[in-house]
């Protein structure tokens, strides 16, 4: 493991980088000897010599050998084989996202007066260069929104005890940059390293059970407490400085408009587990590490807090609050700051103690902060004093920055969101009206029956559930959660819980039976002067190619019903829907997706234009290239520009949580790319520039997705054989073993592939080096319009040169095509039982991805793929022969085990080296799904 400079893109070598790799490299290599002697770190170096020979010099006499050596290895050698190279990645990677820090930092040490591309100054700068006053750049920021939301999809695949090593090497391996180090410090540093890396080996990296919902949403909350409490005031900051450095003498408090949501403990879409107590229980695991922030923030604001009444004049407005304070507050004497002539220390002791209260029912009203509003109040009055006699530095400094938080956090940390399937809902309506004798066939209704009868229901205040009558389980909790809701709201603060999204909507009627349980728990309200108060909104998540197809016709539709249309009044006609990456792949292929999310996009907007109704897209976006990943400022300039109005929402999920909001530098680097992408659309929403040959190009576009998704469709849906190929060559059953979420991977419990959740879906086929969810049938659909006519290939280069859209989906291709590997993903196919549908298969897929790869090259004009991205293409070309022996040892594995299973036997070892083999994997492809 010492030679490992390979990683490093030769275009842009860096000596620390180099540094790094080789140094945890050489201490791997030493933790190796130490734990299993030298043979063991000989055999871990002849695989990854052959593996890197195969990549340069492929034979195939050299590459049976290859696979002769891994499965000669004796096992109880193959599983220390597997961690090594797992353990390898691991630390590669922290070098990797090491080097994203120094790079921001080098750059920002060395550009002096140059502002770097991305950043915040950049387009503050751009916007003062293009003479738009400040008064419209006020309008931009009080019009834009960001709402990030984690989710808990089972998608990241390493524990959080091993990310604790990690941040501990990470920061470890970043102190080896201070010059001032000693020669002693530096061993020390070694030393502490070696011992880190030992800690590591001898750690589990797997999971002995599934998380309960109640870790993950513990696992949510580490971000809160490690980065975001601290980087996203920072980031509101920064914005304000580069705001009066370009704009002076405007007084500037940006809107809030960048926040974190979580779906963590609200999410019950195939999850038995979240319950309305669970979800109660998230919402207070929410307040009190606001709580216990806000506290360590008041306890650090003391240190700063020394001024004396012996020197400055204090505002009698703070020392009468700290009067009432003293007079409505029961602390004994000597719990209150001792020294009188320090009265801010003194105020920040009532205040502690206030925030110590909090949420405390025993607490009465006076002892405690009954909304945020009350505690930015007496800061305020802190700040004011603190102005009063020119400490300003100190108040911006320290006061500001604890108002901001508690601006963006409140007492509730980040909105929850609640999401259900529409047929819960539908059988629950169903159980609800045949009691009360209203209908006895609610599920056969059309569903213009069902639009008139729910109307009817949410226009008539009175209630059609009673207390008195006995409900199913699954009826009771689903009123429950509308309960727990309401009592949320009124203890929490109406941001804690907004928005109730429903999965697979296919009509109005969805909607309106969210509103009439509403209704049923006071959420929907019928006021004294007849308006209407809704203080949940009801959002739909369109996640089919049919579904995003028949969406403009069901917003329209309930847009002309009145009881729903008020209930809009309440979010100032601001209408929330959700878009499904995920399933709009699985179900219609990368190409189609892509273009039928932007066509829906564009539909949405055109239809809620007439009933003055803004639109909030969320974008359910997962990490991997086949759900949508990309980086956070792309995706935001992904969308069309007349689409944002109303502000985003997108979902951050698995390991993309860890891989941008683990680190602070690295978070607040995502979160400002994020905030200049955000003004930068905006400013495009305001000045629209399309390509005069876009309307040609969206016809052709069309057309392309039709046949894509014929393409796409005959092989995953009408193939008989295709879905038997797919479970048999990747390791999707074992995938579920891996105890990486508290969620099924499956809605039922059926082997339906309508039913098989889009993250496995994708996790399986990276695993297996296929990544084919993100880019077959492209070629397919591509090619349908080409034809060979080299008008036609001008036409397509034009559109990659001067389309946003069609830049991002083909680079997006090229991503996923160098990605993939189909000499290895052949090897997998070994395991399908009926070869003859193997080696079919196999070859549809093959010469699938070697028509998209030419026709990508003849668009783009290079002469291989990621040609454009010479320092992608290089890392993971040379990353490929290091994930190799993982893969062959896991098709190895799998095929042992399955072997074994179909004896009606098992071996616990064997499960844990494939399990192995799937971390190391996505370890080193740095994606699971």
């Amino acid at each position: 493991m010492s030679e490992a400079t390979g990683l490093i893109s030769k275009s842009t070598t860096n000596n620390l980088l180099r540094r790094d790799v080789r140094f945890l490299g050489h201490i791997l290599g030493e933790v190796l000897v130490h734990q299993g002697g030298n043979e063991l770190l000989s055999i871990v170096e002849k695989i990854r010599e052959m593996s890197k020979s195969l990549r340069t010099n492929y034979s195939t006499e050299a590459f049976e050998e290859f696979k002769q050596t891994i499965t000669n290895l004796e096992p109880g050698i193959r599983h220390q084989v597997i961690r090594a190279f797992a353990i390898y990645f691991q630390l590669v990677n922290i070098a990797e996202q090491n080097q994203r820090i120094r790079r921001k930092r080098d750059y920002e040490r060395s550009a002096g007066e140059n502002v770097q591309p991305g950043s915040i100054e950049d387009i503050v700068r751009h916007l003062k260069a293009q003479n738009i006053p400040a008064e419209e750049v006020g309008q931009i920021l009080q019009g834009i929104s960001l709402e990030l939301v984690m989710t808990a999809h089972p998608t990241e695949a390493t524990r959080r005890a091993v990310l604790d090593i990690h941040q501990r090497i990470a920061k470890k391996v970043m102190e080896l940059d201070n010059p001032s180090l000693t020669f002693r410090e530096r061993e020390q540093l070694r030393q502490e390293l070696l011992t880190e890396v030992i800690t590591l080996w001898q750690t589990d990296e797997l999971r002995d059970r599934k998380p309960t919902v109640v870790d993950e949403v513990r696992n949510g909350l580490y971000y809160f407490d490690e980065t975001l409490f601290e980087v996203l005031p920072e980031v509101y900051q920064e914005l304000e400085r580069c705001l009066n450095k370009y704009y002076p003498g405007e007084q500037w408090h940006v809107p809030t408009f960048l926040k974190f949501g979580s779906w963590i403990g609200g999410d019950r879409d195939g999850n038995p587990s979240v319950k309305a107590a669970v979800t109660w229980d998230t919402l207070q695991m929410h307040r009190q590490l606001a709580l216990t922030k806000y506290a360590e923030s008041l306890r650090e604001l003391m240190t700063h807090m020394s001024f004396s009444k012996n020197i400055v004049e204090v505002t009698s407005e703070l020392l009468d609050s700290i009067q009432q304070d003293r007079e409505s507050m029961e602390l004994k004497a000597a719990e209150v700051w001792r020294n009188e002539k320090e009265p801010y220390r003194i105020k920040t002791t009532y205040m502690i103690e206030k925030i110590q209260n909090t949420g405390k029912a025993s607490a009465s009203a006076n002892c405690k902060y009954n909304s945020p509003d009350e505690f930015i109040a007496d800061l305020e009055i802190i700040e004011r004093s603190l102005r009063n006699h020119y400490a300003d530095f100190v108040a911006d400094m320290y006061i500001r920055r604890l108002i901001r938080q508690v601006e963006l956090f409140g007492f509730h940390l980040a909105t929850l969101d609640v999401r259900q399937h529409s047929k819960e809902h539908e059988n629950a309506m169903a159980e609800i009206l045949a009691k009360m004798n209203i209908v006895h066939n609610y599920p056969e209704l059309t569903e213009e029956e069902k639009i008139k009868l729910l109307t009817g229901i949410l226009n008539d205040a009175r209630p059609i559930t009673s207390a008195y009558l006995e409900y199913s389980e699954s009826t009771k909790e689903c009123l429950d959660v509308y309960r727990t809701i309401y009592k949320a709201q009124a203890e929490f603060g109406r941001e804690c819980i907004r928005s109730y999204l429903i999965s697979m909507t296919q009509g109005a009627s969805d909607l309106l039976e969210v509103l009439v349980f509403a209704k049923e728990s006071g959420l929907y309200r019928h006021e004294a002067d007849g308006s209407i108060t809704c203080t949940l909104q009801s959002a739909p998540l369109f996640e089919t190619i049919d579904d995003l197809h028949a969406a403009p016709e069901i917003m329209t539709t309930l847009f002309n019903i009145p009881a729903y249309r008020n209930s809009l009044k309440s979010t100032n006609d601001l209408q929330e829907i959700m878009l499904g990456y995920s399933d709009s792949n699985k179900d219609g292929g990368v190409i189609t997706a892509n273009w039928e999310l932007r066509v829906a996009l564009r539909t949405l907007t055109e239809a809620a234009k007439p009933y003055g109704i803004k639109l909030k897209f969320f974008h359910g976006r997962g990490g991997a290239l086949g759900r949508g990943g990309m980086p956070l400022n792309r995706s935001i300039l992904a969308q069309p520009a007349d689409t944002i109005g109303g502000g985003i929402k997108i979902t951050e999920q698995g390991e993309v949580l860890s891989s941008r909001y683990s680190m602070k530098s690295i978070a607040y680097r995502s979160l400002e790319q994020a905030t200049n992408a955000l003004i930068t659309a905006a400013l495009m929403g305001k000045n629209p520039k399309a390509h005069e040959s876009e309307p040609e190009w969206e016809t052709i576009m069309k057309s392309i997705s039709e046949k894509a998704q014929t393409k796409y469709q005959d092989l995953i849906f009408r193939d008989p054989d295709f879905l038997t190929f797919f479970k048999q060559s990747t390791p999707l059953p074992e995938i579920g073993e891996l105890n990486i979420g508290s969620r099924p991977s499956k809605r039922k419990n059926s082997d339906r592939f309508e039913d098989l959740r889009a993250i496995p879906w994708v996790f399986a086929w990276t695993q297996s080096r296929y990544l084919l969810p993100a880019w077959y049938a492209a070629g397919s659909g591509l090619y349908s319009f080409y034809q060979g006519k080299a008008e036609n290939l001008k036409v397509m280069q034009d559109m990659y040169q001067n389309w946003g859209f069609f830049q991002s989906l083909i680079d997006n291709l090229q991503m996923a095509l160098a990605k993939a590997d189909l000499l290895i993903a052949q090897e997998y196919g070994g395991m399908v039982e009926n070869q003859a549908v193997a080696k079919r298969i196999f070859g549809l897929i093959k010469e699938e991805y070697e028509r998209t790869s030419q026709l990508i090259l003849q668009i783009t004009g290079q002469q291989e793929i990621l040609d454009n991205v010479p320092v992608i293409q290089e890392s993971i070309r040379l990353r490929n022969p290091y994930v190799d022996p993982l893969s062959y040892l896991q098709v190895q594995l799998l095929a042992e085990l399955r072997a074994l299973r179909e004896r009606n036997e098992d071996d616990a070892l064997l499960q844990r080296e494939v399990l192995l083999t799937i971390n190391g994997i996505a370890a080193g492809l740095r994606n699971t799904g």
